[in-house]
């Protein structure tokens, strides 16, 4: 039996999903003529409260996106040193966008208010300096180990971006787990940020697609930068049909992922080639192996094993849970950690 537990991006459709992507009705979503896709752009706006949406083909063009649409070449944005959009996007910012990075040092890929404002008061206001345009987070923090932000904390920094006149992106791939774990709403978040992007392809299992919120303005000029970005797509309504689906039916089951992580969690802690375990709040579990082992010698024996993970760098490794990791599975990922 072959584990994989990657990421929770390894996921295949389930039955029901491919039955819903093979009866959905597409047309040509360039002329904004899929209904399908129409309906998915719909159906996320109104579940967050924002005016409109746009449907992408993955998460980083959605992400690169709304940076593009809300900065100009030469201009600065604000995340953390952790944070996605820096890390794992290979440089797009830079070169999508022009934009600098100045990143914030947070604490498991998440910052807080007066970090943000020391950052910005360090900041200089003549001809030598960038722009400060945008700032984006990242709810749940992948390198930080699936961690939540504090909502209360977010609305602190938002109101410092009000008061800068700085534009607020989150970079939700992973918002849904958040929201499950922490028990929060979509309305929530969407009264908060200017622009949103959400992972349809992650802990929601649907095969590709992630979805950008925001104005009707940001959406009609994301619409423009989609298509510079080469993101135009046809019958994609297939596709939709699957982000429609996962809405439907795997947003609450996230709660058996986020378990199922903690199980793990505990069964590392017990072993005795880990020396530390990250705080496991949703479905990502990142750990250190202890000095009498290398990490790649531990990914080596999991693999042997038939368990798949991959390494974060800097002697981190994770694990992630997913629609696909079944108890069986689970039982089996536990017993080779008590008994390598």
């Amino acid at each position: 039996m072959k584990i994989n537990l990657i990421s929770d991006t390894v996921t295949k459709p389930t039955k029901g999903m491919l039955k819903a992507m093979m009866a959905a009705e597409v047309g040509d979503d360039v002329f904004k003529g899929d209904p399908t896709v129409n309906i998915l752009q719909a159906k996320m706006a109104e579940m967050f409260g924002m005016e409109d949406a746009l449907f992408f083909p993955s998460g980083t063009m959605a992400n690169q996106t709304a940076i593009k649409l809300h900065t100009h070449h030469g201009d600065k944005m604000y995340c953390d040193k952790w944070a996605h959009v820096h890390n794992f996007e290979g440089g797009g910012a830079a070169s999508n966008s022009g934009v600098t990075s100045h990143l914030i040092d947070g604490e498991r890929g998440m910052f807080t208010a007066s970090q943000l404002q020391e950052a910005l008061a360090g900041g200089r206001s003549d001809i030598h300096s960038p722009y400060s345009r945008l700032v984006a987070v990242e709810n749940t923090t992948n390198k930080g180990g699936g961690a939540c932000w504090s909502f209360s904390e977010l609305v602190r920094i938002q109101k410092v971006c009000e008061e800068k006149n700085l534009a607020y992106h989150l970079d939700g791939a992973r918002l849904f787990n958040a929201m499950v774990a922490k028990n929060e709403t979509p309305e929530q978040y969407g009264k908060v940020f200017d622009t949103i992007s959400i992972c349809l392809s992650k802990g929601l299992g649907a095969p590709v697609g992630s979805v950008l919120l925001g104005t009707k303005e940001h959406i009609e000029k994301a619409l423009r930068i989609r298509k510079l970005f080469g993101g135009a797509m046809r019958q994609v309504g297939y596709l939709a049909a699957a982000g429609i689906y996962a809405l439907d039916h795997h947003v609450e089951r996230l709660v058996i992922d986020h378990t199922r992580a903690k199980i793990i969690g505990k069964a590392l802690k017990n072993c005795e080639f880990v020396k530390h375990v990250e705080p496991i709040e949703t479905n990502i579990v990142i750990f250190n192996v202890s000095d009498n082992i290398s990490h790649d010698a531990f990914i080596n024996r999991l693999n042997d094993a038939g368990i798949g993970l991959i390494s974060m760098g800097q002697g981190r490794l994770r694990m992630v849970t997913h629609l696909d990791f079944t108890e069986e599975m689970l039982e089996s990922v536990v017993h080779t950690l008590e008994h390598i």
